[in-house]
Parts: structure tokens; sequence; C-alpha cells
């Protein structure tokens, strides 16, 4: 099992997914992983990004009251980090290229995402684009 802390950022994609279901990596992820093991780094454009997608795809399933109260928790957890700069465009969609800023900025390794092909390119950054079972195999929490 690994010591090291990653810093990590999570896509909006990841976050809603753990918000639909309880079963799956993600959910494990976000909710049930010792905070020892990664820092989630978090932008106030991610987290504005998080409650968007989270409250016009989770309607019926979670009221806002609940997004908001996860949301508060995942702000309280996470590192948040100021962008202070933009080479944008580098990815084809500006929501991608925000998470790939942060990524930089905070020095992150992994950019947790369902959507790997997004983010093709994004080595020369030294950060890479991996699933939230990969990454938790990676720390230890699930085996292969």
């Amino acid at each position: 099992m690994s010591t090291k802390q990653y810093d990590v950022v999570i896509d909006t994609n990841v976050f809603v997914t753990a918000l639909r279901s309880r079963r799956g990596a993600s959910y494990k992820l976000l909710f049930e992983t010792s905070r020892r093991k990664f820092r989630q780094n978090l932008s106030t454009p991610l987290a504005l990004e998080y409650e968007s997608a989270a409250k016009r795809t989770l309607c019926g399933i979670l009221s806002d009251d609940e997004i908001d109260a996860i949301l508060d928790m995942i702000c309280a957890l996470s590192v948040r980090c100021k962008i202070f700069y933009l080479w944008r465009p580098f990815l084809r969609d500006p929501k991608d290229d925000m998470v790939l800023e942060l990524a930089v900025e905070s020095q992150s390794q992994y950019i947790i995402t369902y959507n790997k092909r997004h983010f093709k390119g994004i080595e020369q950054f030294g950060v890479e684009a991996i699933t939230p079972k990969e990454f938790l195999t990676r720390i230890g929490e699930l085996e292969t």
C-alpha cells in the first residue's frame, strides 16, 4: 500500500457519477478513500461547474440542498487554488482546459476522469489522465 500523498484534480464527470451511485470507483474515491492518500485540488470555477452539472443532471435524485451540503464537504476537504494564468485553448473543450489549468497550477500528478481521450497531450505538463478505478488501484485501494 502506498504512503505517498498524490495531488489530483477530479473532473466533473467523476463527481457527478459519485453522486449517482454508491457503488463504483467514483463514490469510493470521493467518500470512502482516506484523504491521507491524496489531496484534491479545487478552484472556484471547477466547484461552480460541479454544482451546475450536479443540479442539472441529478434533479429528482438529490435535492439542491443535498448537493450544496456535499459540495460544502468537498470544498472543506480540498485544497483551494487560484488560477493566475491561462493558455487556452490547449484542449478542445474550454471546461477541460479549466481542469488542466488547475492541475498545472496545483502541480497535480493526475486528472481523474472518465474522458481520458479529452486530455490527450497533457503529459507535456507532467500530468496524467487516469480513471477513478486506475487511481484507486495505483494507491492500493483496489485489487487488479
